[in-house]
């Protein structure tokens, strides 16, 4: 058969079309269908924060605020369900498991795109693995990445298809995979090579800059006023009925000074939805919930503790010699055992959350039931026991009850907090209260959340912290960063090359321990020492743990709240306004 002239092009374009339209039915876009409620598209929605995010980049990010935006705009591989605790496909569509519990093969969807239209492919998640392994970046994340001290070998199968391998049977593979946001080669490829990744989409990145894989994508940022993020109009979610995901055509996040501040937007309208209430905020606007068209929760207790640190770095001689002079006190066992037996913690409970909190005995709240170690009990609150384990660690008290070390010199230190959180300046100040019948002269420095944090995580200058930490799953893994020596966010002493200590290294080994061991039972036993351990050794005083407390505008469609972070946007592309935007 011989075609001429146009005839010939047509035949050619009529085959590339057919070519084109079978290779789009081979390959169409796999869309994760969303089984909540279907909405309303259109409309906007405002958050507050307690501070401004300090990145937007998922390779570095620690704090809070940072981590909110960065989980709207960022998509992982597999995720955890924070309303059911249990994991579900995400851009992984499905996965297979070795019989030895080593090698995980993910099958990736089709078809998906960053939000600046890029394809996103196995490339990707193998350049994002790369990231967050490289000991030089320093990545959080990488502790996650180890098992019996070797990191994962990841390996491209195909464009879609992608096997991570474990040097041991890991226990929780599945979980890790959440929050670890995929990364656009396209754009931090360069980057990376050139040794800038740990600066890449700090908070003057314009939004042609950056991509990401989740719901929304950035559109403003006003230092010290707020963040907006819109619509990915490339996200892979749909409804039951098909809709794209997500409904909301923006999410604000503003920022505020304080837990009153926050309250006072929300009772405003300024915000539609509020986390982490306090609990006399709670009390106030829930009086008013029918008037103004709220509705309010007490989710019970959540996975949030709250903490004494105290500063046991090892590089405050010679450059901080007031800090290190003081932590000579910090490094006895007996002087933290005292002043864990000087906290009255249920007056914490009953003073500071109104009733809606619980003490303490550990790291792990009584929220989180599955691994909870119930042989623990809350420290008694004794004076008399405290003044006695002082007594035996050598310190005394002159005429006036004031206390002294063995050299005779006062016991007086600081306690950092942050003064944007009301209610742990609050605890700090109960706290300096019950240290005065011990004799310690306690002081308590409040500084804006970013400074207070720099102090802890960088400069170290700082006697002890108020804090506080919420896991990212009811699994202790993700939290391994804070308890393994080498981690992170190993508060008290940062940086270590090695176990300062017998009982750290023995914390290090049982975590170690518990990844590689798949049977349930037998990883519960394990991480109930590294509870009684860090119980014992205190470390940090574990204090009280708050309820949570939330609330949103009635008309907020799939607002269902949880006791993982975050706890009111972890749904965010499935939130919706049953009324017509404006009409709220």
């Amino acid at each position: 058969m011989r075609f001429r002239g146009k005839s010939f092009w047509v035949f050619i374009l009529l085959v590339v079309g057919v070519a084109a339209l079978l290779g789009q039915q081979a390959f169409p876009q796999d869309w994760l269908r969303s089984t909540s409620e279907a909405g309303r598209p259109g409309g906007k929605l405002a958050f507050a924060e307690r501070a401004e995010p300090k990145t937007l980049s998922p390779v570095t990010a620690l704090d809070r605020p940072s981590r909110d935006v960065i989980r709207c705009i960022s998509g992982d591989l597999i995720h955890i369900n924070r309303y059911t605790q249990k994991t579900e496909p995400a851009l992984a569509k499905s996965w297979t498991i070795s019989p030895d519990g080593k090698r995980f093969t993910l099958q990736l969807r089709h078809g998906i795109r960053f939000s600046d239209g890029a394809p996103f492919d196995a490339d990707d998640v193998v350049f994002s693995f790369k990231v967050y392994l490289d000991e030089k970046v320093h990545s959080p994340q990488r502790d996650l990445l180890l098992v019996s001290g070797q990191p994962m070998t990841v390996e491209k199968l195909d464009a879609y298809s992608v096997r991570f391998t474990f040097a041991a049977p890991y226990s929780v593979a599945e979980r890790v995979f959440d929050s670890l946001a995929m990364l656009p080669r396209h754009l931090l490829e360069k980057d990376y090579a050139e040794g800038k990744i740990n600066q890449a989409w700090n908070l003057n990145v314009t939004p042609d800059k950056i991509a990401g894989l989740g719901a929304f994508r950035l559109k403003q940022f006003v230092p010290g006023e707020r963040l907006v993020l819109e619509r990915n109009p490339n996200y892979w979610k749909i409804d039951a009925k098909g809709q794209k995901l997500p409904y909301l055509d923006e999410l604000t996040f503003l920022f505020v000074s304080s837990q009153d501040a926050e309250a006072i937007r929300f009772q405003a309208g300024d915000t539609q939805i509020i986390s982490g209430l306090s609990a006399e905020n709670f009390a106030v606007l829930s009086r008013d919930q029918q008037s103004r068209n709220y509705k309010f929760e007490d989710a019970g207790p959540g996975l949030e503790y709250n903490f004494l640190v105290f500063n046991l770095n090892d590089d405050t001689e010679g450059r901080l010699p007031q800090v290190a002079r003081r932590q000579k006190w910090f490094n006895d066992l007996l002087f933290r055992q005292a002043v864990s037996s000087a906290i009255d913690r249920s007056a914490i409970v009953r003073l500071v959350y109104r009733g809606r909190g619980v003490a303490l005995a550990s790291q792990v709240t009584p929220g989180n039931k599955l691994w909870m170690n119930p042989a623990l009990t809350v420290p008694q609150y004794s004076i008399a026991k405290a003044r006695q384990l002082l007594q035996s660690a050598g310190f005394s008290w002159n005429q006036d009850g004031n206390l002294l070390d063995k050299e005779g010199l006062l016991v007086e230190f600081t306690i950092l907090v942050s003064s944007s959180n009301a209610q742990r300046n609050q605890m700090a100040t109960l706290i300096q209260d019950d240290l005065k019948h011990l004799g310690m002269k306690v002081q308590v420095v409040s500084l804006e959340f970013r400074a207070a944090t720099d102090r802890v995580v960088q400069s170290h200058d700082f006697d002890t912290a108020l804090m506080g930490l919420a896991g990212g799953d009811v699994d202790p893994t993700p939290s391994m960063s804070v308890w393994l020596s080498s981690g992170q966010t190993h508060l008290w002493h940062l940086g270590e090359k090695r176990p300062a200590t017998p009982w750290e290294g023995e914390i290090d080994q049982l975590l170690q321990k518990q990844l590689a061991t798949l049977n349930y039972q037998q990883r519960k036993r394990l991480y109930d020492r590294v509870q009684q351990i860090v119980a014992e050794e205190l470390p940090i005083v574990c204090l009280a743990s708050p309820h949570i407390l939330v609330g949103a505008h009635q008309d907020l469609g799939n607002f269902r709240p949880a006791i993982i972070e975050n706890y009111v946007l972890w749904n965010a592309d499935e939130l919706f306004w049953r009324i017509p935007a404006g009409n709220h």
